[in-house]
């Protein structure tokens, strides 16, 4: 089975920005989304993928994630998905031994920027940059699925 073990946290200030070692454009939508599971496309740089999570609320949920190729991504996102697409930048980033991901998204969630960081096991230590703010790894409006239906601009 496939695991999801992330901490998502909203921003404090902007001194993470110095530290980005690379960005890729993404663009995705939901072929659908409820409180059992979302079936999502993404595209990311020139990349496709299929993604299917657990809907479960929390720091650990079951993920699969599956390259596709990127002309059929691009036609399930303009063909299938919900409307509206989720777009954002990823900023990648390494503090101490972990790669965290910072999502400044765009369109409807224009304003919004949330940084992620994926552990290994649940109690898996690691460093909390000065940037973290609130987390909000329970708070189920900061879920992908949920920005694509209520998006932040409607707050």
């Amino acid at each position: 089975m496939g695991t999801e073990i992330e901490h998502k946290f909203l921003l404090r200030d902007d001194h993470w920005r110095h530290q980005i070692e690379y960005s890729v454009r993404m663009r995705q939508g939901y072929l659908t989304s409820d409180a059992r599971c979302s079936v999502r496309v993404r595209v990311a740089g020139n990349q496709g993928f299929l993604n299917l999570k657990s809907g479960t609320l929390g720091i650990q949920r079951s993920e699969y994630e599956y390259s596709i190729p990127l002309t059929e991504a691009e036609e399930i996102l303009d063909t299938l998905c919900e409307k509206p697409l989720l777009e954002k930048t990823r900023h990648y980033l390494h503090v101490g031994e972990h790669l965290w991901e910072i999502d400044e998204f765009a369109g409807d969630n224009t304003g919004l920027i949330v940084a992620e960081v994926e552990l290994q096991r649940p109690d898996e230590p690691f460093i909390r940059p000065d940037w973290a703010g609130e987390d909000v790894s329970h708070d189920i409006r900061y879920y992908n699925s949920q920005l694509a239906r209520h998006p932040y601009r409607n707050w």
